[in-house]
């Protein structure tokens, strides 16, 4: 009997994932537990249109995910706080205070997807990643200067 995973099993797959399987496992387990339901025509016709649309919104995304990136790589974000001799910063910039300088500038972005191995403790120019889509990444550059 085939059925459509209506969430991930350890054992038989992923979520949407058509499988074959026992009629009695699929009748006394799956349908009563709400793991999967029969791959009828009707359901696997909804399935594919799903799928479809799924796959259209993912390229919309990812378009407009490349245009953004293309306008973020022009910028630059520029921070002016205290440091002490040698170029330390007395505080530091984390992926937060980039994020709001992001989205002031009018680019939203989660400051988890802004990829800071740790934060900047140090005057100068800094190359941040910053993960926009699945696939799509554009690197901002972070100016630090000492205040006078």
């Amino acid at each position: 009997m085939k059925v459509i995973l209506l969430k991930d099993h350890p054992k038989l797959g992923k979520k949407g994932e058509i499988k074959e399987v026992a009629e009695g496992y699929a009748r006394n387990l799956l349908f009563p537990r709400g793991l999967a339901e029969e791959a009828s025509p009707q359901k696997l016709r909804e399935r594919q249109h799903q799928e479809a649309q799924a796959r259209l919104k993912s390229q919309r995304l990812e378009t407009e995910s490349r245009a953004r990136a293309a306008a973020l790589e022009q910028q630059t974000i520029a921070f002016t706080l205290p440091a002490g001799e040698g170029g330390r910063l007395f505080g530091s910039v984390t992926s937060n205070d980039i994020a709001a300088a992001l989205e002031k500038m009018g680019f939203p972005v989660d400051k988890k997807k802004i990829a800071l191995a740790e934060p900047i403790k140090t005057i100068g120019r800094h190359e941040v990643t910053v993960k926009l889509h699945q696939g799509v990444k554009a690197t901002v550059v972070v100016q630090v200067e000492k205040e006078n």
